[in-house]
């Protein structure tokens, strides 16, 4: 599987390269490093959740509600220092990642003790966090005049050359390399998507570990809703709107299986640094919307090809093997 992963992130690297030098023959500017910082920023917060998403789809779930549990979190934040601007932004960055990771607690809870199937209990979820935002905040706005300055500046303030913003998003990575490789967790996050039987002869709770991937989603959508709200200054309804579609094809572009146990952390962020790439680029090249749904959308019926074949391939080294065994 490590050479699978190894070969799959060169090939994705390689065609972000491919796809830069096309760009640049267009727009030349738009390969300056600082541009490539500003792509890397904007493309943060799909990063964070595409993290969060990916111990979900490992153990074979899927997790439909990220950008509901993002919406309805950061609409909480943004009326709570609204309310009170002299709470310290710390402890709104705790109540946000907070109340995500409980909201993520319910999806793995409904997945984990009723054996529901995730795809039907994050549907559902995703209606009834979106209008549980409608229903605290009854349909209004929180706007810009009314979000202190600290909670504006956070996010953007700027460290070394890079804003916040940024720098979480490396600590994010930074952080989903050592679970996902280093503990026991992030182990039984790939036994429990690759092989649930035997995982649960190994010792491993399946379920549990399915709900811990949904509160770790969950945990990171809830630390988004903070930082989405406060980079763009407004907070209502329908934000990020449909933007699971994007974590989940970040997932996809970036090697993940959505049948379990395949994908790794650098596969991610480069699927999501390549769906950014596309969706900063192809404006600038004078490519229209609706094309550019349609690119995006072929991107990721490539992908999941790609992704398919990959692990047929590797089914039948593997019985080929078995085969081999046998007959010695």
């Amino acid at each position: 599987m490590g050479n699978l992963l190894r070969a799959r992130e060169t090939l994705l690297l390689a065609a972000g390269i491919l796809l830069l030098a096309l760009i640049a023959l267009r727009a030349p500017g738009f390969v300056r490093p600082g541009n490539l910082a500003a792509i890397f920023t904007d493309s943060a917060i799909l990063i964070i959740l595409a993290l969060g998403q990916a111990a979900v789809i490992l153990t074979r779930s899927i997790d439909l509600s990220v950008a509901a549990n993002l919406a309805f979190t950061g609409m909480a934040v943004a009326m709570l220092n609204a309310a009170h601007p002299g709470v310290p932004v710390a402890l709104l960055l705790l109540a946000a990642a907070g109340i995500g990771a409980a909201l993520g607690a319910i999806n793995g809870f409904l997945v984990w003790r009723l054996s529901l199937p995730p795809i039907v209990v994050t549907l559902g979820t995703l209606t009834i966090y979106r209008g549980l935002a409608f229903v605290l905040s009854g349909g209004a706005w929180v706007n810009t005049f009314q979000m202190s300055e600290s909670f504006l500046a956070f996010p953007r303030a700027v460290i070394l050359g890079l804003p916040v913003l940024a720098w979480l998003a490396v600590a994010a990575i930074a952080a989903a390399a050592v679970v996902f490789g280093r503990t026991p967790i992030g182990r039984a996050f790939y036994a429990t998507g690759g092989n649930p039987v035997a995982a649960a002869y190994a010792g491993i709770d399946t379920g549990r570990t399915v709900f811990l991937a949904f509160c770790f989603s969950g945990f990171l959508a809830g630390l988004c809703g903070y930082l989405w709200v406060s980079r763009f200054a407004v907070a209502y309804v329908d934000i990020a709107s449909g933007f699971e579609l994007d974590v989940i094809a970040a997932c996809v572009i970036g090697g993940l299986s959505i049948a379990g146990g395949i994908g790794s952390v650098a596969g991610v962020v480069l699927g999501s640094l390549f769906l950014g790439i596309i969706k900063n680029a192809l404006p600038i090249v004078g490519v229209s919307p609706f094309w550019q749904m349609a690119i995006s959308g072929a991107v990721i019926i490539a992908a999941v090809t790609l992704n398919t074949r990959a692990e047929r391939s590797r089914g039948r080294v593997i019985l080929r093997r078995v085969e081999a065994g046998a007959r010695a």
